[in-house]
């Protein structure tokens, strides 16, 4: 449910709106109307900061040299003070990314070198000096000759597998090689060696001082905490008006209807000139779910298309139902609904996903109930296992139905309720919004294909019998057609009104046909994933029969198969399921999901 919204309006003397702010901020339950983007150099800096706090907060929860050989140097550089944590941290990271290129930049380098051995470049310069020039070569072992050993002055400095490498030293100005010469290092082996080497002590340095920044975290979460008050302050102040010759200055801000009682109360100590009125949808005030446990597991997901406007619904008690079990229809198996458990629970005792170890839970254990219904365990088929108690496989979807597999009619089965609940819902909100003769087209709509629904149920049950559940649907279609053709706008021309009729009649019946559709995805993909466990079962098997090595392989192909059937069903599970919410039921709904979020200044209180 969406939490009803009380619109408070501040007035007060301009100069005394930071003072204003702090205050509201201290109560922590006021939406101060602010703007949500950066709007000058300032708010650009906070934003900046912000970001660049988050990262070094992330960057440094992650930072850990524990399996680094050179650790215990790490620990003896660390610093024992720092005063600037942030500033530090991009300083010393991007140093350490520098150096870290710089050092294989001079790994390179030394490989080159290591083929020259040491030399003294002093020596080779007084010997160019005296005109006696060193050239250096470098050729495969093929394409040396032994014969210029004794044709040139030449020197084989070092030799591989591949190549050799040689120098030849001559005054002779008319000198010529079979081959040409390459560049002369710029250093011998042992200077690369240093340069590594200081490169690696730098590097110390640094990985010391992260170290030593790992313990000031707190003090760079509080940062962030004081940077995004800061931002919101500073917001919401340039978002007030001004009046009077700047003489006034005018806040507007919500607040749940709940808390009117200690806001009012707050808001005369604090001696300050406010007007209440119950918030309406020409004010767009701020949306704040009233969810359980279990809903609010899937704000999130409602989040990811947009929250309802003011005079919407809420979707989530409805998205946390049939996601919950459009997921698990999609994954199908119990074997992976158990895994999921495990997975949502190991999740669950992190301090950072404890929220979604809790929604992934909720989803494996839905799973593993589904995956009992639709008669798969890791891929196997357990309707006809005898270990399965009989009690068990009478919940089991078995067999056919008129010809058509089961569980792809209750797949069709389950889209059809989905669908009717939308048109439920868009009925009642259609008519609380603009009234119930202003709605007579909806309700039409309504009546034609969720009574229509309702009665081939019971008609199919054999609840009523064909000539009662046709003279029903005549009615049904009467009446339905009436809001439809004719009423469907009490302002328009009836000419027009039929018009309309007909091509929503096109649009309704050809859009109808493919949201049923679309929900066969829920059977294939169940089936899909089923089928792959159960090669993968087959395949493990087959390659089990072949002693000590056929059975490591066996077991291999089966947890590394399973493992990659659970990985590319949970994403097929959590995509389509979405896009059976999003589109298919949002849409027959009327659903916009156009509001914003609550977001009040300062901390949420529960008590003032």
């Amino acid at each position: 449910m969406i939490d009803r919204m009380t619109k408070y309006s501040f007035v007060l003397l301009s100069g005394g709106e930071a003072e204003f702010l702090r205050q509201i901020e201290a109560l922590g339950l006021v939406d101060i109307t602010r703007s949500s983007k950066p709007v000058d150099d300032r708010s650009s800096a906070l934003v900046s900061k912000i970001g660049e706090l988050k990262s070094a907060i992330e960057k440094l929860g992650k930072t850990d040299f524990s399996k680094d050989p050179d650790y215990e140097k790490f620990s003896n550089a660390a610093i024992s003070e720092i005063e600037n944590p942030l500033e530090t941290f991009k300083q010393n990271e991007a140093d350490l990314s520098s150096l870290q290129s710089e050092l294989s930049e001079a790994c390179r380098e030394l490989e080159n070198r290591k083929a020259w051995g040491s030399f003294d470049k002093g020596k080779l310069e007084a010997l160019g000096e005296r005109g006696v020039k060193i050239r250096f070569y470098k050729t495969s072992i093929k394409h040396f000759d032994p014969a210029w050993e004794e044709q040139f002055p030449l020197q084989v400095i070092s030799r591989s597998k591949d190549a050799v490498w040689f120098v030849t030293a001559s005054d002779d100005p008319e000198y010529s090689f079979p081959i040409d010469e390459i560049a002369a290092p710029e250093g011998d082996e042992v200077e690369a060696k240093e340069r590594i080497l200081d490169i690696q002590e730098r590097a110390i340095a640094c990985k010391g001082t992260l170290l030593t920044l790992r313990q000031y975290i707190p003090n760079l979460k509080e940062d962030l905490a004081e940077a995004s008050s800061s931002l919101q302050l500073y917001l919401a102040d340039k978002g007030c008006g001004k009046a009077a010759e700047d003489r006034i200055t005018t806040f507007e801000g919500f607040a749940p209807v709940e808390k009117d009682a200690a806001l009012c109360k707050a808001f005369d100590d604090m001696d300050v000139l406010y007007l209440k009125e119950a918030a309406t949808k020409a004010d767009n005030p701020p949306i704040k779910f009233k969810s359980n446990k279990f809903t609010n597991m899937f704000t999130v997901l409602t989040d990811m298309y947009g929250r309802p406007a003011y005079d919407e619904f809420d979707p989530t008690p409805f998205l946390s139902i049939f996601f919950m079990l459009f997921f698990a229809m999609c994954m199908g198996d119990a074997g992976y609904g158990v895994l999921l458990v495990l997975i949502g629970l190991a999740l669950g005792k992190q301090s950072g996903t404890s929220s979604i170890g809790k929604l992934v839970t909720t989803l494996g254990a839905a799973t593993f109930v589904m995956g009992i219904v639709l008669h798969t365990f890791f891929g196997m088929d357990i309707s006809q296992a005898g270990w399965v108690p009989g009690w068990l496989k009478k919940c089991m979807i078995t067999g056919t139905v008129f010809g058509y597999d089961a569980q792809m009619l209750f797949s069709i089965l389950i889209g059809i309720v989905h669908l009717s609940i939308a048109f439920v819902l868009k009925t009642i909100y259609s008519v609380k919004r603009n009234g119930f003769f202003n709605s007579l087209g909806t309700v039409g709509w309504t009546l034609l294909i969720v009574g229509s629904v309702i009665v081939g149920g019971f008609a199919l049950l054999n609840v009523i019998d064909a000539n009662t559940t046709k003279t029903i649907l005549i009615v049904l279609g009467i009446v339905s057609a009436v809001g439809i053709f004719l009423l469907n706008d009490l302002h328009r021309n009836p000419l027009a009104n039929v018009g309309m009729g007909l091509y929503e009649t096109y649009n309704t019946a050809t859009g109808l046909l493919g949201d049923v559709l679309s929900y066969l995805r829920l059977y294939a993909l169940g089936l899909a994933g089923g089928m792959l466990g159960s090669a993968f079962n087959s395949l493990g098997m087959s390659v089990m029969g072949g002693g000590a090595m056929g059975m490591f392989f066996g077991v291999l192909i089966l947890v590394f198969g399973h493992v990659l059937n659970l990985a590319m069903c949970c994403l097929g599970a959590f995509v389509h399921p979405l896009r059976l919410n999003f589109l298919e039921f949002f849409k027959n709904s009327g659903y916009e999901g156009t509001g914003r979020a609550y977001r009040p200044l300062g901390e949420k209180a529960e008590n003032i």
